[in-house]
């Protein structure tokens, strides 16, 4: 701020007198006809801001289970709809706040979704309306490769990318051409570029339509195109795979020899997976964490149908990603949100906020609690999470 000078009434005066040429003033100085107005200073040029220094940019990607669409998951979504139609959307409407409030959000469709009659175990087609209820859940992106992949045959992979697509969600792991195969599943959030890679290493012994129909995993392919997303620009690279022995909590000899080659690589972020429909753990593997099994998300599997308790257990796996300034990503920790698929209108419920909440039945979510974090684990880099929110 520039002050203004103030002059003296006296001078003033004397400054008046002299305008009419009246000499003397005060002591009798003689007064100069003109007065010298004082000069004042004028700033030049402008003040340059500092440069803010960059800042690491963290993220929250979800991941889940599988969605295994039996024929009585199918048969409550058609109840809910009236009869006319099928509505999964209640179904998910619990974990829809964790789906919704991360930043991507990625799931598992273990078995096709096309116009033809559903139909259950063991040759599976799902409602295309599933692709709709994963939307409204907040899904950025889904990854379609498993040992159901092919149970319509092409025809199957084709639809049910295409009631993805429709629905607004990307998808990976199975494609409808070739062209579509070499393609990258690109996401991004927060400015940050994420690649997401789906493969399966086990199958049911169905025909093979085509070399590209379905990612296979091995070594090799899964570098290849992590490569190939990372010279597309990609951050982070989160690698899904469908493996393991089914019902089996501890990873398979295959799993632990794809987790060790993948988390060598600087290519990289993180691996994340499904398939024997029960909880498996995370481990440190390499300096990074691996998310070797997620259990069930929303399926029919229970006891009651001769099967383990522990079907009906799944997680939500919550990557804390941190991004610095210079590029490099990696996963900084994993809190997960176990859940409880509860019957019989097969509600996917968050087990700690039902036990918080008082909600029913309550023995059962305190034994799934505790066979979930009794199999996955507690450390400082990895722990249940009971909020209400990611």
């Amino acid at each position: 701020m520039i002050r203004a000078s103030i002059i003296p009434f006296s001078a003033l005066l004397c400054a008046g007198a002299a305008a009419v040429a009246v000499s003397g003033c005060g002591s009798g100085v003689g007064i100069a006809s003109s007065a010298t107005t004082p000069s004042i200073p004028t700033t030049t040029g402008t003040t340059t801001a500092p440069t803010p220094t960059p800042q690491p940019i963290d993220l929250t990607i979800e991941a889940n289970g599988d969605f295994l669409i039996h024929s009585p998951v199918w048969m409550r979504a058609q109840q809910l709809a009236g009869g006319s139609g099928y509505n999964f959307a209640p179904m998910l409407k619990m974990i829809k706040p964790y789906v919704e409030g991360s930043d991507l959000a990625l799931c598992h469709v273990e078995t096709p979704m096309t116009p033809r009659p559903p139909k259950g175990y063991p040759v599976f087609n799902t409602p295309t309306a599933l692709a709709k209820a994963i939307a409204g859940a907040g899904y950025d992106a889904c990854d379609t490769a498993s040992n159901h992949s092919l149970d319509s045959g092409q025809y199957g992979i084709d639809q049910t990318g295409f009631a993805l697509s429709r629905s607004g969600i990307k998808h990976t792991g199975s494609f409808h051409s070739e062209s579509a195969s070499k393609k990258i599943t690109m996401l991004e959030a927060k400015g940050v570029k994420v690649a997401y890679l789906a493969y399966t290493a086990v199958s049911n012994g169905q025909a093979i339509p085509h070399p590209w129909s379905l990612n296979w995993a091995s070594t090799g392919k899964i570098l290849g195109d992590a490569k190939r997303a990372r010279q597309q620009g990609a951050q982070v690279v989160v690698v899904n795979l469908h493996a393991g022995d089914e019902y089996v909590h501890t990873p398979s000899a295959t799993q632990m020899k794809l987790a060790r080659a993948l988390t060598k690589s600087s290519l990289i972020t993180a691996v994340v997976g499904q398939h024997v429909h029960v909880v498996q753990p995370i481990r440190k593997i390499n300096k990074k964490l691996v998310v070797f099994g997620e259990g069930n998300t929303l399926s029919n599997q229970t006891a009651g149908a001769g099967l383990l308790p522990e079907t009906q257990d799944g997680y939500l796996a919550l990557l804390r990603i941190r991004v610095q300034p210079d590029g490099k990503a990696a996963v900084r920790r994993v809190d997960y949100v176990p859940t409880y698929v509860r019957h019989p209108d097969f509600t996917v419920v968050p087990v700690g906020l039902a036990l918080d909440k008082g909600l029913s039945p309550a023995s059962e979510f305190k034994a799934s609690w505790n066979r979930t974090v009794g199999t996955v684990g507690r450390t400082s880099l990895y722990a249940p999470y009971r909020k209400a929110k990611p």
